[in-house]
């Protein structure tokens, strides 16, 4: 059986920003999707993250550090939660579908370090697998298409609906559905043995990391860095 024809466990976060070193989780979905896509069970969260939440940040997903504040349950507590149920999802043996899988799962990973909590790999006694994310399959499997790749961009082009964008929850299921349908449209990929297609994104996110970094380098900034490592950034020191 295929996995597009299996059950699958999405996961999503929104965050005070994009540094995976220092920035911290607000709200988190880990959602369990049936065979025909429907939702069989989820849980959220929101956290007091126990910083202030920038403006720019709660502009793109309405988290404001008062609400997060009055509402937010303690960081380290629901990262301890957090953590569990994804690994139960994988250890269960069901497929993790993250867009952007090397942003979430490192920020959790630093989550984990920063309040004292087993990570995710040390659970699943190595990195997380099988990981499936959408962004860095549709960059591979249709390399020269124009137009962004933003999870809103990716639900347009392969007809997902997405009501509620940068509501943890419901990125989450998007983001499943449209992993399915990407599989369904390029069956090599849906057909793919799990173990194959974590080795095919570690390769391909490997070189879409050279491809981005050369490229910055050439128009923007000489010295860009951009990270080759999927789906977890090595922590550093």
């Amino acid at each position: 059986m295929s996995w597009i024809s299996g059950p699958l466990v999405a996961f999503d976060l929104e965050t005070t920003g994009t540094d995976v070193e220092t920035d911290r989780i607000v709200t988190a979905a880990v959602v369990r999707l049936g065979p025909d896509g429907a939702v069989s069970g989820d849980r959220t969260w929101l956290l007091d993250p126990g910083v202030r939440i920038p403006e720019q940040a709660s502009a793109i997903h309405g988290i404001s550090t008062e609400h997060a504040r009055a509402h937010g349950v303690p960081a380290a507590e629901a990262v301890e939660e957090i953590v569990r149920a994804v690994a139960d999802g994988l250890g269960a043996g069901r497929p993790l579908v993250v867009m952007n899988a090397r942003y979430d799962l490192s920020l959790l990973d630093r989550e984990c370090r920063r309040h004292g909590v087993e990570s995710l790999s040390e659970r699943l006694g190595g990195v997380p697998s099988p990981v499936i994310d959408p962004l860095v399959i549709d960059k591979h499997v249709d390399k020269y298409r124009k137009g962004k790749r933003a999870l809103h961009a990716l639900c347009a082009h392969y007809g997902v609906a997405l009501d509620d964008a940068h509501d943890a929850r419901a990125d989450a299921v998007a983001a499943a559905r449209v992993v399915r349908r990407l599989g369904e449209t390029h069956r090599p990929v849906g057909l793919m043995p799990l173990a194959d297609l974590q080795a095919l994104q570690v390769r391909a996110a490997a070189e879409q990391s050279v491809s981005l970094q050369a490229y910055l380098r050439r128009t923007t900034d000489p010295e860009a860095v951009v990270e080759p490592a999927w789906p977890l950034i090595p922590r550093r020191g």
